[in-house]
């Protein structure tokens, strides 16, 4: 297969773009992919996430940006088989004034990514579109957008492709929208129904048929620094997500 390189983006917070990041790679390593999460996010909650200690990390992304160390001293095998992590912590957030001052500034990541070798990367960008998101969407073959099932979803999203359509024109003309994820899905709500609805009549196929439900047990699976598949395999977040990487890869 050829090789993807997927920035997840959604400049509002909370809507499940870690989770999705860490669970598809998860997924995506159960079919016998390598599968790379790049942690684009100064937060580090896909770091966190995969149950290392943000405070002790060694090399970080931020390191192999400014040409500091190698990225194969930053990667790290997360406990999933096949399931690998370019680790980010708080030191990222100068990345983005630094970038500003360097030469070719918005290719700064695809220039690391482009040197590794995995079936599919899944680059987990900031809740923004400044200079490390555009980094990320310069260095992806795709973007995939989780949006949350709630009122003001599509609030921020015309912003958000605009930026896409952009970059594309500008910086990486082969940039595909792979698709639009709908996430903390509710079914004892009409709300939700409707916001699907809404999406839909905007992004028609590009919506994926998957929806991720709202679920405890996917919640508090980062606390644990497990994915859904190590913390609960049966929950219903745990299916969703399964299900999802295969639509995935029949997409891709």
């Amino acid at each position: 297969m050829a090789r993807r390189v997927i920035a997840v983006l959604n400049q509002k917070g909370g809507v499940g773009k870690t989770t999705t990041v860490i669970n598809l790679g998860a997924y995506l390593s159960d079919h016998g992919r390598r599968v790379l999460v790049c942690d684009l996010d100064p937060q580090g909650n896909a770091t966190s996430g995969l149950g290392l200690d943000k405070q002790r990390l060694g090399t970080t992304l931020y390191d192999v940006l400014f040409g500091r160390d190698e990225a194969h001293n930053a990667i790290t095998e997360a406990s999933s088989h096949n399931l690998f992590l370019l680790p980010s912590n708080a030191e990222l957030a100068a990345a983005e004034v630094e970038l500003v001052n360097t030469a070719q500034r918005e290719r700064a990541l695809k220039k690391v990514l482009d040197n590794l070798e995995y079936d599919y990367v899944l680059i987990d960008c900031p809740p923004s579109l400044g200079l490390l998101s555009i980094n990320g969407l310069v260095a992806a073959s795709d973007v995939l957008v989780p949006v949350q099932a709630e009122y003001y979803a599509l609030e921020g999203l015309s912003q958000l492709l605009s930026v896409v359509q952009q970059v594309r024109q500008n910086l990486n003309p082969g940039l595909n929208l792979l698709g639009v994820v709908l996430t903390m899905y509710d079914t004892r709500t009409s709300l939700s129904g409707q916001v699907e609805a809404e999406i839909k009549k905007h992004f028609g196929a590009k919506v994926f048929r998957t929806v991720i439900p709202r679920n405890v047990r996917l919640a508090e699976a980062p606390s644990f620094g497990k994915t859904i598949a190590e913390h609960d395999k049966w929950s219903k977040g745990a299916r969703a997500y399964k299900a999802l990487a295969k639509e995935l890869e029949k997409r891709v």
